[in-house]
């Protein structure tokens, strides 16, 4: 359906299961940064041709169309008794231009969202849903230190003689990033933050996740990413409630959210990464679609802790990546390499991680090395361990990609190209 996004604030509940550097317990409660009782409504968008002069960016369209819809959702938020918050952000990609709106101190996100979703002049409203990132910070190590998980089960090495991911658009969709990081510097082609009325100095997890994915190779320094050729997008659609503790949770918000995904299928990613979990949201499930509908490759971390791993890793069309320690995978989940991995850190360190969202980091990488090989690829086809997921088998998966696996290599290509028909 084409239509407009507000969002309007009620109770929401933040937060999910984070995982631990080795054993998974309840996070504590989240309430620092979470604003609750926001909901976002969503009204139609004309078609782009009926509306000259459009652009994407926040300012979409001409400007007498910006104004009527401006009009319109100060008429909807009058009449429900909502509070209009901000500006609007068009997302022409959904025909959907969204607002926030804040819902009088008591009322759920639930019942005001059902009450706008009435209105004739609204798509369709939803609260404004919280999402978790998927790692842990563990402790600080020598910038020198090489010992990743990967160097020797994905045989880097030899992989980076065949493909770097040379040229390949991967967004990540995360924390703030050191972009000037030693081991990042000159790896970026956007840096653009989502996140309203935070701080935007670089974070842990964003930073990490950048690092495991295309970390600079050969220059003397730290580590080396999976892909190094490739090139980030830096995409800020989440925050660290606490800068200053180690096991601070990272948050995002589906408003933010969307904005990033929006901006990453706009400007051409390939992959983008998603190391988060939360619940089902129709705004980010229609993006995620049109992301498939232009042969991008979205992956995302798979927490065990929630109903199918949770969202976005649950939805079709998703690679959804595990932590390698968890002992028992479901169907068509991939498994990759997830503690003790040393990654970039802001402040120009190196330290080590743990936890799915460097598994799914790791996937990404993967698949840009896949992609530079063949930009067509997609889906691209993972060889693992067993034909429906599992541990995921770097070396067969490249060379099976541009084409050079034989022998042992051709037969799990073969296994998994069969359990995808």
């Amino acid at each position: 359906m084409v239509g407009a996004c507000l969002l309007a604030v009620a109770s929401v509940t933040p937060g999910l299961a984070q995982t631990p550097a080795r054993t998974v317990t309840p996070p504590p409660a989240v309430t620092a940064n979470a604003t609750p009782g926001d909901v976002l409504v969503m009204l139609r968008l004309a078609p782009e041709h009926y509306r000259p002069g459009a652009a994407y960016g926040g300012s979409y369209g001409d400007r007498f169309s910006r104004g009527a819809r401006k009009r319109t959702a100060e008429s909807i938020a009058r009449r429900y008794g909502l509070a209009l918050v901000g500006e609007g952000w068009p997302m022409p990609l959904v025909g959907l231009d969204c607002y926030v709106m804040r819902a009088p101190q008591g009322q759920a996100a639930e019942v005001a969202a059902a009450q706008v979703s009435h209105d004739p002049r609204v798509a369709w409203s939803e609260p404004l849903r919280i999402y978790r990132t998927q790692g842990s910070y563990d402790r600080e190590n020598d910038p020198l230190f090489a010992a990743q998980p990967a160097a020797a089960a994905w045989r880097l090495a030899d992989l980076h003689k065949v493909a770097t991911g040379k040229g390949v658009k991967v967004a990540v969709v995360d924390s703030k990033i050191q972009v000037n990081h030693p081991d990042l510097a000159g790896q970026f082609v956007a840096d653009q933050d989502f996140v309203a009325d935070r701080p935007a100095a670089p974070e842990r997890h964003g930073t990490g996740v950048a690092g495991v994915i295309a970390a600079k190779s050969g220059n003397g320094l730290g580590i080396s990413g999976v892909a190094p050729g490739a090139r980030l997008m830096a995409l800020r659609a989440c925050w660290q409630v606490d800068n200053g503790s180690a096991s601070s949770p990272t948050l995002c918000d589906s408003l933010s959210l969307a904005k990033a995904l929006h901006f990453a299928i706009d400007h051409r990613a390939e992959v983008i990464n998603l190391s988060l979990t939360g619940p089902q949201d129709r705004l980010l499930t229609a993006l995620i679609a049109v992301a498939a509908s232009r042969r991008i490759s979205v992956v995302a971390a798979f927490d065990p802790g929630q109903p199918r791993g949770g969202f976005p890793a649950s939805e079709p069309g998703v690679i959804g990546v595990a932590a390698e320690s968890l002992a028992t995978l479901p169907p068509g989940v991939y498994s990759a390499p997830d503690r003790d991995v040393p990654t970039t850190q802001p402040g120009d360190k190196w330290n080590l991680v743990n936890g799915s969202s460097y598994a799914a980091a790791h996937v990404s990488g993967l698949i840009a090395l896949v992609r530079e090989g063949r930009a067509s690829s997609f889906p691209t086809l993972l060889v693992a361990s067993r034909p429906q997921g599992g541990v995921v088998d770097a070396y067969a998966t490249v060379l099976r990609g541009i084409g050079g696996c034989t022998g042992a290599c051709a037969l799990a290509a073969r296994s998994a190209q069969a359990s995808t028909r």
